[in-house]
């Protein structure tokens, strides 16, 4: 499950992706418009302006945009700078890669096996979508439905 931070941080990223190419935008204006807390938001922001895909300005006229272009940022990116991985479990972490505590050998474990496929699974559609694409919103029965599946409900 992604943590509520990255969840801002790509709400953040995608309405900066939204006005590309019209200047600085005002904390409070990011905040307001995503229901993030203006605090909480100026640590993400700072956090993925030291990876240089965020710039700043400060002052009245000051504000928060994209650094690159938003063609230039795929969701894998932006998940693995907050999360630091795409893998749920860290034994099946391509950067991040730790072996798991209280757990058979990794050769053995048909658990890392399995997780490794949903990585890359994973991987193969993040990495596939950019912040340039357009991705309009699941109503939540559809959202649902589609999640679960007809025999998970």
């Amino acid at each position: 499950m992604l943590s509520q931070k990255t969840r801002y941080a790509i709400r953040a990223m995608q309405h900066l992706a939204d006005k590309y190419g019209q200047g600085p935008i005002p904390l409070t204006d990011i905040a307001e418009t995503q229901n993030i807390p203006a605090k909480f938001l100026t640590v993400i922001l700072s956090e993925l302006s030291r990876f240089g895909i965020v710039a700043s300005q400060r002052g009245k006229d000051g504000g928060y945009w994209l650094g690159v272009p938003p063609i230039d940022i795929t969701y894998g990116d932006l998940i693995r700078i907050m999360r630091g991985s795409l893998a749920l479990v860290p034994c099946a972490s391509r950067f991040a890669h730790e072996t798991c505590k209280n757990c058979v050998e990794e050769k053995d474990c048909r658990t890392r096996a399995l997780m490794l496929q949903v990585r890359d699974a994973t991987a193969s559609l993040l990495d596939g979508v950019r912040l340039s694409d357009r991705i309009d919103p699941v109503p939540a029965a559809e959202g649902l439905e589609s999640a679960t599946g007809p025999d998970m409900g």
